[in-house]
């Protein structure tokens, strides 16, 4: 039975502003879709969270998440926060029989997001992660090309993921630099987003070799104005290996100057390669090398009608998506696998499976050899 999903936010920052946009905006776009209903935003704050809930249209604000995974007019527990608080309300969600829609790292550790995991599986809910990078057409188009052998075999993979949120060496200190808030740094901030899409185009990378720097070792608390140790990575360089055969390397920096959101790939291949930057979301570069001598060349595809949920936004190519667009198809996805019983990409397995994959990058980095990542 198709229902409108009662959907329960916790968290009023960025992504939790992201994900209040697309649950207005999604059966607007998805005409498919029963919109949601916003029935309650928390957040510890309670000025701000009233204020947040009448600007983004929830029925009521709380500042007791444990009361609201327990509401009986809550369908969906949807977690926005920082990343050591997901794995106790994904847990109470579950035990609660919540549905789960939870912002990336799922956990802080594969073992502790392997608990999640199992949790939610065991009571029966439906789960998605917030992968929304790989809800981009361009993405599922040159997955496509990629499995139809547009390029050939694929045999090099190269990815990045550069930012410079911390590239001042200024920038204070924050959660984010925690082992027991943040987890890793760079690797669960950002990495998470660039190996679930690697293995989204290509799939499963079977082994690892990485190296972790951190750049800046203290930094300043804007509280006490005291410096302090930062516990994690700013620079995650890695050679991988997929599974099929192709080798690749991966980098991933929170202090790349310049990078605002430079998430990277090429995949070159036998017949050709195709090349793609978040940075320019709407478009695909191809180039194939069966093209006659002094016409080779890559070629730019933009995002149109033509590729998969474009055409929802917009009729006309060329205009262009943007990352909240994202958001919606993403939002989109958890509906139909909720009520239509269909599979979600990416749930909790795919989560831990990223997760597992960011602790053998570790290990391989501790151990300065290769990690097999079904270790």
């Amino acid at each position: 039975m198709v229902t409108n999903m009662r959907f329960g936010l916790i968290g009023t920052g960025f992504m939790g502003k992201a994900h209040a946009i697309a649950l207005r905006s999604v059966s607007t776009v998805f005409t498919d879709v029963k919109a949601p209903e916003l029935a309650c935003l928390v957040d510890v704050n309670g000025a701000r969270a009233e204020q947040e809930a009448q600007a983004w249209g929830f029925a009521r604000h709380d500042t007791d998440w444990r009361s609201v995974c327990n509401a009986e007019d809550i369908d969906v527990i949807d977690i926005c926060t920082p990343n050591h608080l997901h794995k106790d309300m994904a847990l109470a969600a579950a035990a609660a029989g919540k549905h789960i829609y939870c912002e990336k790292p799922l956990g802080l550790s594969g073992a502790e997001t392997l608990e999640i995991c199992e949790a939610a599986e065991s009571a029966g809910v439906r789960t998605m992660v917030g992968f929304n990078y790989i809800c981009n057409p361009m993405l599922a188009l040159a997955r496509e090309m990629i499995a139809a052998g547009e390029i050939g075999d694929v045999y090099n993979f190269r990815g990045g993921y550069q930012e410079d949120y911390l590239g001042d060496p200024g920038a204070p200190f924050s959660w984010r630099c925690l082992r027991s808030q943040g987890g890793s740094g760079a690797l669960n901030d950002l990495g998470t987003h660039l190996i679930n899409m690697a293995e989204f185009l290509l799939g499963p990378i079977g082994s690892v070799f990485g190296r972790l720097t951190t750049v800046y070792p203290q930094r300043t608390d804007p509280e006490s104005g005291k410096l302090c140790e930062v516990e994690n990575e700013d620079i995650a360089q890695v050679l991988v290996s997929f599974a099929g055969g192709c080798a690749g390397t991966m980098e991933i920096s929170r202090v790349a100057t310049g990078k605002k959101c430079g998430l990277t790939f090429e995949a070159h291949g036998s017949k050709g390669s195709i090349e793609f930057d978040q940075e320019r979301m709407n478009e695909l570069r191809l180039y194939k090398s069966d093209e006659p001598a002094g016409r080779r060349g890559f070629r730019t595809i933009l995002s149109g009608p033509e590729h998969t949920d474009y055409g929802s936004f917009c009729p006309a190519p060329g205009h262009g998506l943007g990352i909240n667009d994202l958001q919606v198809i993403e939002i989109r996805n958890l509906l139909r696998g909720i009520n239509n019983d269909e599979p979600i990409y990416a749930d909790f397995r795919n989560g831990w499976r990223v997760q597992s994959l960011v602790d053998a990058i570790e290990a391989s980095n501790e151990r300065c050899a290769w990690v097999q990542t079904n270790e």
